[in-house]
């Protein structure tokens, strides 16, 4: 079989697989259309909504919704609220600058600084990953 007919064939098994996909359907709705579908679907897609309004209990099962690893949304909002108040990141990146230009005095107090920092930041870890229902060390 030369290359050329190789080529064909793979390029007509890429074409097959995808014909096997139900290609998409557009729909162009007004802002109003738009913002009413909006409203009415609550927590669902709003191609789920639109598939139950069409066909109701005849409507063929989707994927769920929900692939998000996120086991606990508060406590994961917790833990965004508490990063976006701190500013662990910006002291954080002040200290390795100083550290690497050797301008960081080491005091007693800096060092306590720099535990507390690394024992704020590893609660935050562990919190975060406790949040997306991982173990530490996984």
């Amino acid at each position: 079989m030369s290359i050329l007919s190789r080529k064909f064939n793979n390029l007509a098994q890429a074409e097959a697989k995808k014909a096997a996909y139900t290609p998409p359907f557009s729909l162009r709705l007004t802002y109003e259309e738009r913002a009413r579908l909006d409203a009415e679907r609550g927590d669902k897609s709003l191609a789920a909504y639109i598939r139950e309004r069409l066909f109701g209990v005849d409507a063929a099962p989707r994927k769920k919704r929900g692939n998000s690893p996120v086991q606990d949304k508060e406590a994961l909002g917790r833990i965004a609220g508490a990063l976006g108040q701190s500013r662990l990141s910006q002291n954080m990146n002040q200290l390795a600058k100083a550290v690497n230009t050797g301008s960081l005095p080491v005091t007693p107090e800096t060092e306590a600084e720099i535990k507390e920092a690394c024992r704020e930041i590893s609660e935050m870890r562990a919190a975060l990953l406790a949040a997306l229902g991982k173990a530490p060390g996984s």
